[in-house]
């Protein structure tokens, strides 16, 4: 009786099935459809300015500056995965701005960053694909994809251009949801 296996054609067969089984997993990596990464940051902290440095305008009110201060939100539509939660940007007290994300509940999925595109937000299949069509400024990794996180903008960010947030995965160029700041 012949042992297959001491064939060498069974044997390159094999083997290129082996080094094809090991390239999809480490592409596709489907074990991460199944883990969660939580993030619980705390939103950046409030700061009041006295009212005498809140307002100089001649009858302007004497109420107290707080920051900070709100400048878009929105909320997150589904793309390639189930998507929720809230996006808001956030001036700080000295200038700076940040990009917090509230609530959020996506799949994890291999090489998730966070962006904001010039690109508008589109339901569903259209809005998978779009948003890496224009500008966009990645501001980092997904810190995780289960709630709060803090994302500092760069001070150069033109805000009145990107008006779109999106989890991006750059390894397969797809949005897993985005949102319209507004």
């Amino acid at each position: 009786m012949k042992r297959p296996f001491r064939r060498p054609v069974v044997r390159a067969v094999l083997a290129l099935g082996a080094a094809g089984l090991a390239v999809a997993l480490y592409l596709f990596q489907p074990w991460r459809l199944f883990t969660t990464v939580e993030v619980n940051e705390a939103p950046p902290v409030a700061v009041t300015a006295p009212a005498s440095s809140a307002s100089s305008a001649p009858g302007a009110s004497a109420r107290p500056a707080t920051w900070p201060k709100t400048l878009a939100t929105g909320r997150f539509v589904s793309h390639e995965h189930d998507t929720a939660g809230t996006a808001e940007v956030l001036e700080l007290a000295d200038g700076g701005r940040v990009l917090r994300i509230e609530d959020l509940d996506t799949s994890d999925g291999p090489d998730l960053r966070v962006w904001l595109s010039d690109q508008p937000v589109k339901e569903g299949r259209d809005g998978w694909f779009n948003l890496d069509d224009g500008e966009h400024l990645e501001l980092g990794e997904l810190k995780g994809n289960k709630g709060d996180a803090n994302y500092a903008i760069p001070a150069g960010a033109d805000l009145d251009d990107l008006r779109t947030v999106t989890i991006w995965c750059r390894r397969f160029s797809v949005s897993f949801g985005a949102a319209a700041l507004t």
